[in-house]
């Protein structure tokens, strides 16, 4: 051990080279039900940060504490390695994105192993790899076997910096930002390849409520982005009014546009409808604004459906009202969507804040038709919406027929009763679009041929691998031209090759199975191994993912159960959502240079510094700031413990086995009963929290007295143990010193009969008295205390006790007093039994009078610690009676000579 502290440097080299000669990590082949637990692979992007450092300690934690326990535990690691930032680094440095990639993916690689992630590195996959994508082109060509795939003209997400698509979910914020680059987004319509996930929607969104290990933040914004609304559909005739001004001519009939669908969740409002909407885009807009000056203005350089407030502009068009018969105008207004219901909608602005908004900026007529549910035996009361929408159900008003139902009765009436109305369920999710305009990525296996149109590649065929890299502006592979020609494997007639690729979230939709058999050459997984080795049990990753991963992971799992017989319908049955590292509360980043370098950290502190720190400075949930402070603390427990462990095994104790042992030994106990509960949590922080406090424990131990040799070495090996998954290289180490049979990492988890709840009663007499006693030498003013005497209450208050939590009768003293040996202290009894009615609800249970008296007289040497004085713990049936008066159970009596 250097003046600097230990030498971290060569143990942990040391120790990686141990387990990397011994495969300790390795999971078989033959393993029937490991326990998965895996973390989010990452971007190759060339450098480990810390998010990637606290991410895959949380699992390497806990795969290593799982395989304590016993599990066989798989625990694998590889690259999501396709994506165009590897193919803007190329550009700009004039290289190929596969060379960037993979010097990226060595330098990380090389950066994990100096972390001491457990890995089973034999199950690495890259994306980028035939080996690998030519699965991502045999699953596309599965799913449009069982007509989950689509080729249509569709108004797509356009980066104009990075020339791709974007699905909806890589559009950032109000301003509509690409996710890579923030650039403003555009509008393109562009023939595009779609999953079909709308498909399933239902079970997507229905199965949210079996994941119950899911957080509920992230269960929450996956219902949301799916967006399931039920209502009705209800046509509106859309013509020119009588009296339009409409530049054909006075002799032109007014044209008629026919009917237009409306999706609406409130149809009980249809009677308060007084205009109608189109969204910019909609078919009869873009013909309108085709015609008419102010509409092509509106549609083309107005239109902004993110603003803070709803616009539009007024056509020459009216919409008969179904209900009643009442023609309404007609608006092009930018707060209607063609991908949220039908792109059209009647607007009730009596009952509609947006809607409300619009009408007044238009001086259209607002109208109630719903009052708030009356008292019984009055009338409704329309409600005023001059002001504000009244937005709730209640009772129709001014509708007719209808007026005086109840909203939900109306709504089903009006279903039945109006002609073209019908009850429709409408998805905010659309289909995953995932053709990209870009070469590092998956090509997607398709050519295009005159006569047979596209064709997709046989299987056999397989993998359609990428060309080499063209550094040219737009898609390299629209200028790959030997490449793109081929002919068609249908008519043998020429044939171009589909030069999109796919977008990236294919890769990462089922590479968890790929683990599972990463080898094999004839299918993307081996299904009877994935059968037994799926679900993942735990997962973590950034909240980030929380809706384009996760939710197209989950509906790749239920396609492959349905088609090609994966038994689990969920990939994830645990998730974990880790928090961010931040510095001084703002999140780490290149760009506002507050970057804490990993590699930095290992060499000034070592690896297990790093894990150490950063699992006991927060839950992994929570955000928390980086601390060289704390850091440095970090360094100085480990090097302290490592001492500890050197003295021991150098001068080993051979103190009594007393009742100072016995105190010890019971924290041990503790010590390893909350961390074990802690770790099942993967509430890393509080299980090291429990194992530092026992090291300080053992430290007072030897520092009061010659600690008791098995004592001694069972705390310094549980506190080794219980620190393997969090600091493995420097466990090894002790763990070696103290003469452990092979690695730390396969050694037993340590085991300790004791229930949580006892431990905690039994801490909290400890310290309440301690408490109690430094109270009474700082009231009395007692310098200098001669003799502390600690007196346990008598049996009787203990069975009062217990009688008061378990008793619901009103009358608790008459109850007590029911009980001879209680009754039989007369006032003592009355007095105790006050005080219980007066804190019934929050009385708990305490140990029983011989346990409270082990646990203080096991206790005592610590209150002699502090206080230099010899301390008594006395029972009741040796104490003073005047004593005896305020003794309680859980709370002793003191009496204290000076």
């Amino acid at each position: 051990m250097s003046d600097a502290g230990y030498d971290h440097a060569a143990v942990e080299r040391r120790w990686q080279e141990a387990w990397d000669e011994s495969n300790a990590y390795r999971t078989p082949d033959g393993v029937d039900d490991p326990t998965y637990v895996l973390g989010m692979y990452p971007y190759p992007s060339g450098k480990l940060h810390m998010g990637h450092v606290r991410n895959y300690t949380i699992t390497d934690a806990y795969a290593r504490y799982r395989r304590m326990q016993g599990d066989d535990v798989l625990h694998p690691m590889g690259w999501d390695a396709f994506g165009l930032p590897a193919e803007n680094a190329a550009k700009e440095r004039d290289t190929n994105p596969r060379d960037w990639t993979f010097d990226c993916i060595e330098t990380m690689k090389g950066q994990m192993e100096a972390m001491g992630f457990g890995y089973d590195w034999d199950r690495e996959v890259t994306t980028c790899t035939p080996e690998y994508y030519q699965w991502n082109q045999w699953l596309f060509e599965r799913f449009y076997e069982e007509g989950l795939v689509e080729r249509r003209d569709a108004d797509v997400n356009w980066c104009p910096n990075c020339e791709t698509v974007l699905a909806d979910e890589q559009v950032e914020g109000e301003a509509e930002l690409c996710w890579r680059c923030d650039t403003p987004v555009e509008q393109r319509e562009l023939d595009q390849w779609f999953l079909k996930i709308t498909e399933y929607a239902d079970e997507l969104l229905e199965a949210i409520d079996d994941l119950e290990g899911w957080p509920n933040s992230v269960r929450q914004m996956q219902r949301n982005w799916i967006g399931r609304q039920y209502g009705s559909e209800v046509d509106f005739e859309i013509g020119e009014a009588r009296d339009a001004s409409n530049g054909r001519g006075e002799e032109s009939e007014p044209r008629e546009y026919g009917a237009v669908t409306a999706f609406t969740t409130r149809l009980d409002t249809i009677y308060g409808a007084t205009f109608f909407a189109l969204a910019p885009d909609h078919p009869i807009s873009e013909q309108l604004a085709e015609e008419d000056d102010e509409i092509h203005e509106f549609v083309h350089h107005e239109a902004d459906p993110d603003g803070d407030e709803p616009n539009g502009v007024e056509t020459d068009l009216t919409a008969t009202n179904p209900a009643t018969g009442d023609e309404i105008p007609v608006y092009v207004a930018d707060f209607v969507l063609s991908d949220v219901g039908t792109g059209a909608l009647m607007a009730v602005p009596g009952h509609d804040e947006r809607d409300h908004a619009f009408a007044e900026k238009h001086d259209i007529d607002i109208e109630p038709v719903i009052a708030p549910e009356p008292e019984d035996g009055e009338e409704p009361e329309a409600p005023d919406v001059d002001e504000a929408a009244f937005t709730d159900d209640g009772v129709l008003i001014n509708c007719g027929e209808y007026s005086g139902l109840d909203s939900e009765t109306a709504r089903e009436r009006l279903t039945q009763d109006i002609e073209s109305a019908e009850e429709a369920t409408q998805y905010q999710l659309r289909d995953w679009g995932i053709s990209r305009q870009r070469y590092w990525g998956t090509p997607i296996p398709v050519v295009h041929c005159d006569d047979c149109g596209p064709v997709t590649v046989p299987a056999e065929d397989l993998p359609v691998e990428l060309p080499e890299f063209i550094n040219t502006t737009g898609n390299p592979l629209d200028a790959a031209e030997e490449w793109k020609q081929t002919s068609c494997p249908e008519c043998g007639g020429d044939a171009t090759r589909e030069t999109d690729t796919m977008d990236t979230f294919v890769d990462s939709s089922w590479y968890f199975l790929r683990y599972v058999s990463p080898g094999l050459e004839d299918a993307p997984f081996d299904r009877e191994r994935a059968n037994d080795w799926m679900p993942v049990d735990q997962y973590v990753g950034g909240i980030e993912h929380a809706v384009m991963h996760l939710l197209y992971s989950r509906f790749f799992t239920k396609v492959l159960a349905d088609h090609e017989g994966l038994e689990h319908r969920e990939p994830f049955t645990n998730l974990l959502a880790q928090g961010m590292v931040q510095l001084e509360g703002e999140k780490m980043s290149k760009s506002k240079g507050n970057v804490v370098s990993p590699q930095r950290i290992v060499e000034e502190y070592g690896a297990d510094t790093a894990r150490l720190f950063m699992m006991q400075a927060a839950q992994p949930e929570r955000d928390f700031d980086w601390s060289e402070e704390g850091v440095r603390s970090t360094y100085a427990f480990l090097d302290r413990l490592k001492g500890m462990v050197e003295n021991y095994v150098t001068d080993e104790p051979a103190g009594d086995d007393d009742a100072i042992a016995s105190y010890v030994d019971a924290e041990i106990d503790a010590a390893i009963a909350i961390a074990s509960e802690e770790y099942d949590d993967l509430t890393f922080n509080k299980a090291l929290r429990e194992t530092q406090d026992l090291v300080r424990t053992l430290r007072q131990y030897a520092d009061y007295t010659e600690p008791h040799a098995e004592t001694y070495e069972r705390g310094l090996s549980t506190v080794v143990r219980l620190l393997a998954p969090v600091a493995p290289h420097l466990a090894e180490e002790l763990y070696d010193e103290l003469g452990g049979d092979g690695f730390v990492a396969e050694a037993e988890w340590p085991t300790a009969e004791i229930d949580r709840d006892r431990v905690a009663k039994r801490r909290r007499l400890v310290e309440n008295t301690r408490e109690d006693i430094r109270d009474i030498v700082e009231v009395a003013g007692i310098e200098d205390p001669q003799r502390i005497d600690v007196v346990v209450a008598p049996d009787w208050k203990y069975d009062a006790l217990e009688i008061a939590i378990e008793s619901d009768a009103d009358n608790l003293i008459g109850e007590l007093m029911g009980e001879a040996h209680i009754r039989e202290q007369g006032d003592a009894a009355a007095d105790y039994g006050q005080d219980l009615q007066a804190e019934r609800e929050a009385l708990s249970m305490t140990l029983d009078p011989d346990e409270e008296h082990a646990a203080l007289e096991s206790a005592a040497w610590l209150i002699e610690r502090e206080f230099e004085a010899p301390v008594h713990v006395v029972r009741a049936d040796e104490a003073e009676a005047d004593v005896l008066a305020n003794a309680e159970p859980g709370r002793p009596a003191i009496e204290i000579d000076d």
